[in-house]
């Protein structure tokens, strides 16, 4: 998915010199061929994430396009305020990229994991978010990014968990993608980044009559469509390796409760932060993310839906 995320700004970068990146003294080896296709596009603002945000406000007011670069625990929690009030508040089209979400960067503690990311950047207003799931939706995100011309947070786990598209999807902005098709009444499965993967493979796996949406458009959402899935009639699962606290869950059941109610399993991380530094499976495991705790936690659901 990295790989990815620098193929699509080297592109836009060579399209429009327009293009400025910003990191934080993060992303040497990723930015390598950036630096040499684009040398005088590149800016390294230190560890000064706060003014590097500043930075690029500035930029965007004269033209320019920026996207500011930065591990998920500083970019965007750490500038926060920031973005609200440099960027978000006047709808400059700066690009933010955080790096590593979740439990990526797990040997590093609880100030490099990033569990609540989304859940800060969905409460301001005029930020669109995205969360891809494997290299073509990162390419896709990239692309609508640019395009959307607006203020926009882009959600990347760094750990690859596999492909779940064959190519480039084509999708507006909001909408959730299908990628296997259930029966009507019957289990579906609504999840973003890392755990889009599992959902598909648990669904494969055990439940045949399942559907699975991908979610890489967190904001703004497509509302008519969330709602004709929980029409569908039977329960709903979320999957996010994100708190199960304003991310993707708590999105979809907002809009359930006020179109279509629906039991709704949110699997997430909960109220909590890790015990221990491990790695990353094991982090995984710690917080009932790992496959065999999810279908765990589905079967529970399920037997008391039932």
């Amino acid at each position: 998915m990295r790989e990815a995320f620098s193929t699509a700004l080297i592109q836009l970068a060579q399209q429009d010199p327009r293009v400025i990146l910003l990191t934080g003294d993060h992303g040497y080896a990723l930015f390598d061929e950036f630096r040499r296709v684009c040398p005088n596009q590149y800016i390294n603002a230190g560890i000064a994430e706060q003014n590097m945000v500043g930075m690029a406000a500035g930029l965007a007011r004269t033209g320019f396009r920026p996207v500011v670069y930065g591990l998920s625990a500083f970019i965007p929690v750490r500038v926060l305020e920031q973005i609200k009030l440099d960027v978000a508040h006047d709808r400059l089209p700066v690009i933010f990229i955080g790096d590593g979400a979740g439990f990526v960067y797990s040997h590093l503690g609880t100030s490099h994991q990033s569990t609540e990311d989304i859940a800060c950047a969905r409460a301001i207003p005029n930020l669109q978010i995205y969360s891809p799931a494997d290299a073509f939706e990162m390419t896709m995100c990239m692309q609508a990014a640019y395009q959307a011309h607006a203020s926009a947070y882009l959600r990347m786990g760094k750990s690859d968990r596999g492909l779940v598209h064959a190519a480039v999807p084509e999708a507006s902005s909001g909408e959730l993608l299908q990628l296997k098709q259930g029966k009507p009444g019957a289990l579906s499965f609504i999840a973003t980044g890392s755990m889009v993967r599992t959902a598909m493979d648990i669904a494969s796996a055990s439940y045949a009559d399942a559907s699975v949406w991908s979610a890489p458009f967190i904001k703004p959402a497509e509302i008519a469509q969330v709602a004709a899935i929980c029409r569908n009639g039977g329960p709903l699962v979320t999957m996010e390796e994100h708190s199960i606290h304003g991310g993707l869950g708590s999105m979809i059941a907002e809009i359930a409760s006020e179109h279509c109610p629906v039991r709704i399993l949110r699997i997430g991380v909960k109220d909590r932060f890790s015990e221990h530094c491990g790695t990353y499976d094991y982090l995984l495991k710690e917080h009932g993310l790992d496959r065999t705790s999810i279908e765990k936690q589905l079967a529970e659901f399920l037997s008391r839906a039932a």
